[in-house]
């Protein structure tokens, strides 16, 4: 009983080796403006893109360009590599898990080979975002080079 008062928060890490930029910093207005959420964004320095939470792949993109995570605590969480990435149809990128896996946070899920995508996107900005705002009580970013933590989001009872 004495539970349902307790704090629940999820930690974040950050999706590549980078640095952690505020989502409004983000050129892009879909994810600047938050129309799909609120979260942070990493512009990376390597191509390894790991899983920012704990959870279950709930999508991966047929292109391999955004994937989804729905952790435990019901966060539903999207993570789209770079901007109109989409575009590239799926070269430059490589799955490395399958829809359904649970995963921990750092499990690597897309190999991108960052080169060729800084050279044929838009941007290699990454933004994560949570998508189910409604359960998001705070948010708590750590911005800057390659922080331990992103972000610590406490969670709506």
């Amino acid at each position: 009983m004495f539970g349902m008062f307790k704090k629940k928060n999820e930690q974040f890490i950050p999706v590549m080796k980078g640095k952690v930029i505020a989502i409004e910093e983000v050129p892009d207005v879909v994810f600047s403006q938050k129309m799909l959420g609120d979260g942070f964004a990493v512009d990376p320095t390597d191509g390894i893109v790991v899983a920012p939470v704990d959870g279950t792949i709930a999508q991966i993109f047929p292109t391999n360009h955004a994937f989804g995570i729905i952790t435990d605590s019901g966060l539903e969480v999207l993570v789209h590599i770079g901007l109109d990435t989409v575009d590239l149809k799926g070269e430059g990128f490589e799955r490395m898990v399958e829809i359904g896996r649970k995963v921990k946070a750092g499990t690597p899920i897309i190999k991108l080979d960052l080169p060729f995508v800084k050279a044929h996107a838009k941007s290699v900005i990454t933004p994560v975002v949570v998508t189910n705002k409604e359960k998001v009580k705070s948010m708590e970013i750590n911005y800057g080079d390659n922080p331990t933590v992103a972000a610590v989001v406490e969670i709506n009872n």
